[in-house]
C-alpha cells in the first residue's frame, strides 16, 4: 500500500440541499467547501444526490402498469435541476476545490449526454480543480429503480492519492458482498460511503464495513425537512403522512477497528471535520487483510467484469 502522507483532515458535509433547485445548491456546495478550505481540509464529502436532492417521499405517479401526466411533469423538474458530466456545473465546484486546496466527494442525479436516463452518482474533484472520475450506482433500490439507470463495472471508480486510494459506493450497494470485495481488492483505504439511509441499523453497516475493510469509513447523509420542499411539485400532497424531520442524518467517520472518529451526526446541518491516521490501516491489517493474507485465493477466486 502506498501512502506519501499519513494524516489526511476530513470534512463530513451532512448539509440541505436547496430541493429542486440546482445553481442555489451549487452555490451551497461551494460555501461548504470554502468552509473546509478555511480549516485546511484535505477532503471533504457531500451526500448522496446532494444534487439536486434525493427524491425522498415521491411516487412520481408510477403505479404497476400505469403512468400519470403531473408524475412525469414532476419527473421532468427532477431531470432539469439534474447535473450533465462534465459540465459548467462541474466546472464551478472543481475550481472551489482548486481554490481551496483538497479532494471533493460529490453526490449527484446524473443526467446522460446522450439519452434522457438519469442515474445517481457520485464525483471525485482532485486539489488542482480536475474531476477526477465519477461512480454511477450499480443497482437503483426499491422504487429509485423508476428513476435511476443503473450504472455498470466502468464506473467502478478508485482515486489514488498522496493518502491512499479512495473510492465509493453508494447506499444500499454496501450491502452488496462482491462490490465492496471489488472496493477491497482495489487497495481502497479511504472508503465513502454516501447515504440516504438514516436507520440507526446503518451504522453497523458503517462499522461494519470499516472491520471488514480494514479502512477508515466515511458516511455522509442529507439532513432534510419537509418545510424544505416546494410546494409547485405536483405530487406535494404525497408528503402529508411524512413527519417534518424527514431525514436526521447519521453521517459518521470509522476507523479500521470499527470505531467511531466522528460520532454520528443527527437532527442538524452541520460540517463535522476531523483528522485519520492511515497507519492505522496498516495497524489493523497485521491480523486481517482482507485481500492479502485472508483471502486465500487457492479456494475463493473474485473478478470484476471488464477489469483489466
Amino acid at each position: 500500500m502506498k501512502v506519501e502522507k499519513t494524516k489526511m483532515k476530513v470534512a463530513v458535509a451532512q448539509v440541505s440541499p436547496v430541493i429542486l433547485n440546482k445553481d442555489e445548491t451549487i452555490e451551497k456546495t461551494v460555501d461548504y467547501i470554502n468552509m473546509a478550505g478555511k480549516e485546511n481540509v484535505d477532503l471533504i464529502v457531500f451526500p448522496e444526490s446532494y444534487i439536486p436532492a434525493y427524491p425522498r417521499g415521491f411516487s412520481y405517479g408510477f403505479v404497476v402498469g400505469s403512468r400519470t401526466d403531473e408524475g412525469r411533469q414532476d419527473f421532468k423538474m427532477y431531470y432539469d435541476n439534474s447535473v450533465l458530466v462534465p459540465s459548467k456545473d462541474t466546472d464551478i465546484i472543481g475550481e472551489a476545490a482548486k481554490r481551496n486546496n483538497l479532494y471533493v466527494s460529490i453526490g449527484v442525479t446524473e443526467r446522460d449526454y446522450n439519452n434522457c436516463t438519469l442515474y445517481c452518482t457520485n464525483l471525485f474533484f482532485g486539489p488542482d480543480g480536475k474531476l477526477l472520475g465519477k461512480h454511477r450506482k450499480l443497482k437503483p433500490t426499491g422504487t429509485e429503480r423508476c428513476l435511476w439507470g443503473e450504472g455498470d463495472e466502468t464506473t467502478l471508480t478508485t482515486i489514488d492519492t498522496p493518502f491512499g486510494t479512495m473510492g465509493s459506493l453508494i447506499c444500499w450497494e454496501n450491502y452488496m458482498p462482491l462490490a465492496r470485495y471489488d472496493m477491497y481488492s482495489k487497495g481502497v483505504s479511504i472508503y465513502i460511503a454516501p447515504t440516504a439511509d438514516s436507520r440507526d441499523a446503518w451504522q453497523a453497516t458503517m462499522r461494519h464495513i470499516a472491520c471488514e475493510g480494514r479502512c477508515f469509513v466515511i458516511g455522509c447523509n442529507q439532513y432534510v425537512n419537509k418545510s424544505m420542499y416546494p410546494e409547485n411539485i405536483n405530487y406535494y400532497h404525497e408528503l402529508e403522512k411524512q413527519p417534518e424531520e424527514m431525514c436526521p442524518g447519521g453521517s459518521c467517520i470509522v476507523d479500521p477497528f470499527g470505531n467511531y472518529v466522528v460520532e454520528p451526526v443527527w437532527n442538524e446541518e452541520k460540517l463535522s471535520i476531523a483528522e485519520i491516521d492511515l497507519d492505522q490501516v496498516v495497524l489493523s491489517r497485521i491480523d486481517f487483510d482482507p485481500c492479502g493474507h485472508y483471502s486465500r485465493p487457492d479456494v475463493f477466486q473474485f473478478s470484476t467484469k471488464g477489469a483489466k
